[in-house]
């Protein structure tokens, strides 16, 4: 795809918990064999979330992994605190709402840990996100908590700037000044994968309503008893139209977090 379009393409796994390690283990395996091969990692980046374990037990475990990552340029998310909601087999729903945000000392921990083994690691901080769209001000997003993450990481390294790169997990549904505030404070990845998903139904939904006349039966619509509907029914119509609005939320996206001819 990268050659044919001429743009970068970012192969990643999401949200891997402690319980599916071996899963991990297997994508590495590839990883390394794609490496030996190519030259690259067949992925360009794994995340561990690991964040229903203990802190101590959840840095140890990304260590261990980052240290066979390093060798083959793979980047590790990972996640301290806790994202709401339900994902991926993760079930947070029910956690208190104290849970919901990391503080400074957790998010240095993690620099700590892994940075003298590799720059290339993503933290996926706690401030407030949750998984899934819900009416505003059932969710308390505070991004802003990001900026003082990098402040607290940079008294502790005198000299540097913003030397933390986050991970912005449950974005979909944020208003646009929240993903501008959390962009500035080092976001390199947002997940929007509701607002996605939203979108390819509603391309659907959409095209239903349009032509409903002309999807009740194979044949017979508002133009004829006899005129066939196949050109409507064909799943690479509607497929196609899912794709479109699916496609132009995603342009969205890359608006709002600065990439587009970037």
């Amino acid at each position: 795809v990268a050659p044919a379009y001429g743009i970068p393409v970012i192969v990643h796994s999401d949200h891997c918990a402690k319980k599916l390690l071996p899963w991990f283990d297997g994508m590495l395996e590839a990883d390394e064999a794609y490496f030996k091969a190519h030259g690259e990692p067949l992925f360009t980046s794994h995340m561990l979330d690991l964040s229903e374990e203990p802190d101590v037990e959840n840095i140890e475990i990304c260590k261990k992994y980052l240290t066979r990552m390093a060798p083959i340029n793979l980047i590790l998310e990972m996640e301290i605190g806790i994202t709401g909601g339900v994902e991926d087999g993760v079930d947070n729903s029910g956690v208190s709402r104290e849970k919901l945000y990391s503080t400074p000392e957790d998010v240095f921990a993690v620099y700590e840990g892994l940075s003298p083994i590799s720059e290339k690691f993503m933290i996926a901080a706690a401030f407030g996100n949750v998984h899934g769209v819900y009416k505003p001000g059932n969710v308390k997003l505070r991004p802003e908590l990001l900026e003082e993450f990098q402040k607290h990481a940079e008294s502790k390294l005198p000299g540097t700037k913003h030397p933390l790169f986050f991970v912005f997990h449950g974005g979909s549904g944020s208003a646009k000044e929240e993903i501008a505030t959390a962009l500035g404070a080092g976001v390199a990845k947002m997940n929007v994968d509701t607002d996605t998903q939203w979108a390819y139904w509603e391309g659907l939904l959409k095209f239903y309503k349009a032509k409903e006349g002309y999807l009740q039966s194979q044949i017979g619509n508002p133009e004829g008893e006899d005129k066939p509907n196949k050109s409507y029914y064909d799943p690479r119509k509607w497929v196609r139209e899912s794709e479109v609005s699916m496609s132009a939320r995603v342009e969205e996206s890359c608006r709002d977090l600065k990439n587009v001819n970037a």
